[in-house]
């Protein structure tokens, strides 16, 4: 049952996104491409698609370092590469080895689950409190924790309804997508200093400078971004950063051989006060970050093959095929 998760009803199943291959002679293939099964602060849905664009063409090791939700994993194609989702959050880690081994037992923790405030504050008191509790006991717990909490912060009780049974198709999706992926719980400095190579690539989405207070069960100093700082511009393989877009952090990357572009998204709480209202990130980099769009045919009315700004903006980019190959590109209604 397992290895069809992520593969059935994905046509109509708004946590897929779909892309359809072919080629002659070999027959049709399909490409699954996942919403994460949880929101996260700081969580990346909304930068995915410019994240990805910037991955650079050849890499064999995918290493996610501050992992999250884990929307940049379940929104790249899941290749051959090797892959490691890693967070130094205990329970986080826990979680995404629940949701990989043990989907269905942690669904069946889930069924009854109350949307309310006093569960939620028993949970919450259970797990600070660090009770000894079964691995899927606490994923569970955790998990309840998530989707009920005001922004996802896991402190206070959202107060919105919200059924739990609508997870169970995304925990399952992610679950036959996390089959390959190891999960890690480590240290950052640790955890890249054991996977570095020169075919490796480190995705790091660190908590953003001066906003480390936010997370729960995980301490980031400023030593700390100094430590990371120090750990990506030595390693043999190559990095993608985001950021905040502060002084601090475009003093501390602005080192040889390191690549600072500015961006920006719609900030979700903001907006909800202020229509419209953006936040300015940092895509830190030490490789050229346009070399996957370089490798692509821009279907573009405007003449600048040459300007990478251009040919990051462009959405409707293929790679250029073989003139043996056609590709046909599409997504799933809804899911944009």
């Amino acid at each position: 049952m397992r290895g069809r998760f992520a593969c059935e009803n994905t046509k109509s199943d708004p946590a897929f996104f779909v892309s359809t291959r072919k080629s002659s002679p070999a027959p049709e293939s399909v490409v699954i491409i996942i919403n994460s099964f949880m929101s996260w602060i700081g969580g990346k849905k909304a930068l995915r698609d410019e994240i990805t664009i910037r991955f650079p063409l050849n890499y064999s090791r995918y290493i996610e370092v501050f992992g999250g939700g884990g929307w940049i994993l379940f929104h790249k194609e899941s290749k051959n590469d090797f892959e490691v989702y890693n967070d130094f959050n205990p329970n986080l880690a826990n979680l995404f080895r629940c949701v990989r081994d043990k989907p269905e037992e942690l669904i069946g923790e889930l069924e009854f689950t109350l949307n309310s405030r006093l569960d939620f504050k028993h949970i919450r008191s259970e797990l600070k409190k660090q009770t000894e509790l079964p691995d899927i006991k606490r994923a569970a717990y955790f998990y309840q924790l998530i989707r009920q909490s005001y922004a996802s912060g896991l402190d206070s009780f959202g107060g919105h309804p919200h059924s739990m049974w609508a997870n169970f198709p995304l925990i399952r999706a992610a679950c036959g997508r996390l089959q390959k992926v190891v999960v890690e719980n480590k240290d950052f400095e640790q955890l890249i200093k054991q996977y570095d190579r020169p075919e490796s690539f480190f995705y790091c989405d660190p908590p953003y400078f001066a906003t480390e207070g936010y997370y729960e069960d995980v301490s980031f100093t400023t030593d700390d971004h100094k430590r990371l700082a120090d750990a990506l511009c030595r390693i043999d393989g190559k990095f993608l950063l985001s950021y905040n877009d502060c002084t601090e952090i475009r003093t501390l990357y602005d080192r040889p051989g390191i690549n600072i572009e500015g961006t920006s998204r719609l900030s979700n709480i903001a907006q909800r006060y202020e229509g419209g209202a953006m936040y300015a990130e940092l895509l830190i980099s030490n490789y050229d970050t346009t070399e996957q769009a370089r490798n692509f045919l821009q279907l573009t009315l405007f003449d600048h093959p040459n300007n990478p700004q251009r040919i990051l903006e462009e959405r409707k980019i293929i790679r250029t095929p073989p003139a043996n190959e056609i590709f046909d590109f599409e997504r799933v209604p809804g899911t944009l």
